[in-house]
């Protein structure tokens, strides 16, 4: 099975819900649909900063998503790429799919000129760290909320 990864588009609004829609179940965060349009809608305007790539098998069904997003960085004074989501189909998982989108995004941040991708990830994720672990390095930063 081949895996290739590009832009999503509107025809993906059904595969994106089932596959965002198990992100957010996932990490068991309430998701209602009104939350989804309005992140689609962000992903489908291009004045908005937030964009989605979609892993897809040879036969255009989707397998697992990205959400990214521009992010200055003033202490270096560059931008570098944030990935937002990154969730992947569990029946497609260990085929290479969060590879795919992760070496994808790392060539787009390449062209244009992003000085880092960067992402957090739930300390009990370990099936993504484990691939994480092979495709980045993990920083010594703490990540803090302020609730507003």
């Amino acid at each position: 099975m081949g895996i290739a990864v590009r832009p999503l588009r509107e025809e993906d609004r059904l595969g994106w819900e089932r596959l965002y829609e198990g992100y957010a179940a996932f990490y068991k965060v309430t998701q209602t649909p009104e939350m989804r349009h309005t992140v689609w809608s962000w992903i489908m305007n291009p004045s908005k900063e937030v964009e989605g790539l979609a892993a897809i098998d040879d036969n255009g069904t989707l397998l697992g998503i990205a959400h990214f997003r521009p992010f200055a960085r003033p202490l270096s004074a560059t931008v570098g790429g944030f990935l937002d989501d990154l969730f992947v189909d569990p029946r497609s998982r260990g085929l290479g799919v969060a590879d795919a989108l992760l070496n994808s995004l790392k060539e787009e941040g390449l062209r244009r000129g992003w000085s880092v991708i960067r992402w957090i990830t739930a300390e009990d994720n370990y099936r993504a760290r484990a691939v994480y672990d092979r495709l980045a390095e993990r920083t010594k930063w703490v990540t803090y909320d302020i609730k507003l």
